[in-house]
């Protein structure tokens, strides 16, 4: 059995399922070098060499790479922070291991601005109506709030504000979720704006589904669908997180979608990466997962919320595990230029986040529920790895904002750790998925218990009917 050398870059989770993945592999023998933002205790059980780099410094993670790179045949990163900040330019050039991920140049994801842009001059027709407001343009404050609420005039308040960096600021704000009036708009705009440009674009109504597609700088291949859950309470409630849960269904798109509506989806994927491919002198630059696109299906059309230069997490955790070929052969692939397609197992998959009392505001909403004694605790994964012994492949637990400390698991302040189930239905996955998150114990960790619920996925279900019968 051949050796291969691999250089992950983690973060949390979604690395996590990266390594399950990989040392999965029945085809080679894989040593993993694992450069990690934590002490995560999945990823240090199976690195060869493990390394913490809290801040994820590429310089850092270069000099990691340097270090073992007679044992690396090629490099994986996950996170957006490398990628924006150059990681596969650097180690490349310094040290000719080939990278995973896109080129600094071309990770969309570190301009808004960039992205709606580019949407316009290739895909038009998906762009919500938008405005740019750049702080340079500006020498009045009064003028910029002018500007602003004649804006919101044409949209009839109805509105998105979202920051070209995306760590300005308060970040993205939405009408109805973050502010109820103008006043407190402009107060979230000019939070952003004080650093950069802001964009104020149309809430755009619909159904919201996630489409990732792997690359191999030629070659587009689009991934399944899935779908996230953002809101951090059980019946949508709360404020917006990073995602506490995501499901995907046995076939390709998702059940409120028809075959139709996913195929346009596709197409439209096709058409950005086609477009702004061209553009692009070195195409093996958009190497790895270069387009995760959020969409908003309106019943009339398509409309895209942003693009990403990485695998999204959660959704990224409910594809990997799934993937029929051999996850070594599909990065040799994009790594030479030659993945014309991804075999995929058939089968539905439930990912739930468990997350600590601190996180979405849960002690602030439910402080009655939270055990404080609880909090500080190790996280005990006994009873949820005896499920394997119940449900064998079909479970997965993934540790991610989580750290090994004198053999036992303790929750940082992120998503502590993801249970992903695979079944034959989304319900059966989804079951398996909440039986594991209730295993798990320790560390006052919580989790929505409605991913995937049967009630969602038919609210979903009517919302598209209700929107493709609007005249």
């Amino acid at each position: 059995m051949e050796t291969v050398g691999v250089l992950i870059v983690s973060y949390g989770a979604r690395e996590t399922a990266m390594v399950d993945v990989l040392v999965r592999s029945r085809k080679y023998k894989v040593e993993l070098y694992i450069a990690d933002k934590q002490y995560n205790p999945f990823n240090v059980q199976y690195a060869t060499k493990h390394v913490v780099i809290p801040n994820l410094d590429i310089q850092v993670i270069n000099k990691f790479a340097q270090t073992y790179k007679n044992k690396l045949d090629f490099v994986i990163v996950g996170s957006e922070k490398p990628i924006i900040d150059g990681l596969r330019d650097l180690i490349e050039t310094e040290t000719g291991i080939p990278v995973v991920c896109p080129k600094k140049a071309y990770a969309i994801e570190e301009s808004k601005v960039k992205q709606r842009l580019l949407f316009q001059e290739i895909a038009p027709e998906a762009n919500p109506r938008f405005k740019i407001f750049d702080p340079e343009n500006y020498d009045d404050k009064n003028q910029v709030k002018t500007d602003v609420y004649k804006w919101l005039d044409e949209l009839d308040n109805q509105a998105v504000v979202k920051p070209d960096k995306p760590s300005a600021g308060k970040g993205v704000g939405v009408w109805g979720d973050h502010f109820v009036n103008r006043e407190e708009l402009f107060e979230h705009f000019m939070s952003n704006f004080q650093y950069s440009a802001v964009i104020i674009e149309e809430k755009v109504e619909g159904e919201e589904s996630s489409c990732m597609a792997f690359c191999d700088g030629k070659h587009f291949i689009p991934l399944p669908d899935t779908r996230d859950y953002k809101r951090a309470f059980d019946d949508d409630k709360g404020p917006n997180t990073g995602g506490m849960g995501s499901y995907k269904d046995v076939d390709d798109k998702l059940p409120f979608l028809t075959t139709i509506e996913r195929e346009n989806e596709v197409t439209l994927a096709n058409k950005v990466f086609n477009g702004w491919s061209e553009q692009i002198g070195d195409k093996m630059a958009l190497r790895g997962v270069p387009l995760y696109l959020a969409f908003m299906h309106t019943g009339k059309g398509i409309k895209i919320l942003e693009i990403n230069s990485r695998p999204g997490d959660p959704e990224s955790i409910n594809v990997f595990p799934i993937i029929k070929d051999d996850f070594v052969d599909v990065c040799y692939k994009m790594i030479e230029g030659n993945l014309l397609n991804v075999e995929l197992n058939k089968a539905a998959t439930v990912l739930t986040y468990k997350v600590p009392p601190y996180y979405g505001g849960y002690m602030d909403f439910y402080i009655d529920k939270v055990v404080k004694s609880d909090i500080d605790t190790a996280v005990d994964f006994t009873e949820a790895y005896k499920l394997t012994e119940k449900y064998g492949d079909a479970i997965r637990i993934y540790p991610g904002s989580m750290e090994l400390r004198n053999g036992r698991n303790y929750a940082l302040k992120s998503r502590a750790v993801g249970v992903l189930a695979i079944g034959e239905s989304i319900e059966e996955a989804r079951k398996i998925s909440q039986e594991g998150a209730k295993a798990i114990s320790g560390g006052g960790l919580w989790n929505r218990t409605d991913i995937a619920a049967h009630h969602h996925i038919t609210k979903s279900i009517r919302h598209m009917e209700e929107l493709r019968n609007k005249t």
